[in-house]
């Protein structure tokens, strides 16, 4: 399966905005974006001029980076968007939001994404009792994800550093028990991503 390798920090610094990508590291003064506020590389500081194209595809790469999903399964999700009623934008982020490995992490179960998609691969996660261990299996309302090894000390440690992290109204976490229920899907004011989607949609209806 094909991946991003290379620092992710980077990302941060070519997007201009945190992804949080790095965990506790995205909170702390050692983030590269506060150290660097410029895009990498060269001529990171220099001035650009950015086209309507260029904003379009800046923001679909800042999309894909944020969730860590690369362009095949992203198009994948916009093709899903599109034949689900209402807003084409809205629905793609509902998606992206529905993966497993952004519920792990969105629940505060792991400090990343990355490391959510790490922990979902190595079985410690199931749904509705069932294991599962697809990063990309998308979530529907009702299900209950659960840590099913509770004494896996990565996901322990990351519980208690994320105790103050606000979690999504639209989930009821029980941090105790080590699960989260999915009340429902969000609505595009309960997702806290900025992003302006709609020059994604714009982007791909071209």
């Amino acid at each position: 399966m094909a991946r991003y390798t290379d620092s992710v920090c980077r990302l941060c610094r070519r997007e201009g905005q945190k992804l949080f990508l790095k965990g506790e590291r995205c909170y702390s003064e050692k983030c590269a974006l506060v150290r660097r506020n410029y895009a990498p590389g060269e001529h990171g500081q220099g001035r650009r001029k950015n086209s309507e194209y260029g904003t379009q595809t800046r923001t679909k790469q800042k999309a894909k980076r944020y969730y860590g999903v690369l362009e095949h399964q992203f198009h994948k999700y916009y093709e899903m968007a599109i034949k689900q009623a209402g807003i084409t934008g809205d629905n793609l982020l509902r998606i992206l939001e529905s993966r497993l490995d952004n519920i792990v992490y969105r629940a505060g179960f792991a400090n990343s994404r990355a490391e959510a998609r790490q922990l979902v691969t190595h079985r410690h996660f199931s749904v509705n009792g069932v294991i599962v261990n697809v990063p990309s299996y998308l979530c529907k309302a009702g299900d209950v994800v659960a840590v099913r090894h509770t004494e896996v000390e990565k996901i322990k440690s990351a519980i208690e550093a994320n105790s103050a992290r606000p979690k999504p109204s639209w989930m009821d976490v029980d941090s105790e028990h080590m699960s989260a229920t999915v009340t429902k899907l969000p609505d595009r004011s309960e997702i806290d991503f900025d992003i302006e989607e709609h020059f994604i949609v714009e982007l791909y209806s071209k």
